[in-house]
Parts: C-alpha cells; sequence; structure tokens
C-alpha cells in the first residue's frame, strides 16, 4: 500500500521587507516549504540579503 503524501506542507516564499525602501535594485527572495497546520500565520525568517549584504527580515509573501 502507498504512503499517503503530506498535504500540510506546502511551499512559501520569503521575500525581503527593507530592500523596497532602500533604493537598492534587486530583491532578495527565497524559497521554503512550512507546515501549516503548526504555523498557520506568516513566517518571518532573518535572513542574508545579497544586495544590501547584510542579515534582513524575510516575510511570506502570497
Amino acid at each position: 500500500m502507498a504512503k499517503k503524501k503530506n498535504v500540510a506542507r506546502m511551499v512559501i516564499h520569503l521575500e525581503c521587507t527593507e530592500s523596497r525602501s532602500s533604493g537598492v535594485p534587486g530583491v532578495s527572495r527565497y524559497t521554503t516549504m512550512k507546515n501549516k497546520k503548526n504555523t498557520p500565520g506568516r513566517m518571518e525568517l532573518m535572513k542574508y540579503n545579497k544586495y544590501l549584504r547584510r542579515k534582513t527580515l524575510h516575510r511570506e509573501v502570497k
């Protein structure tokens, strides 16, 4: 019998919150997965922004 696929996991995109207001060209985006049952709200992580050359806050976008 085949194993049931985990439907709670979904792919999300994280976008930098500081890059648009800074005026630097380019937008830092990351792709990751999350379990929507454990974290129903929007995810926020500190990730590296290669355009600003530092760690910034990245939020989940639709």
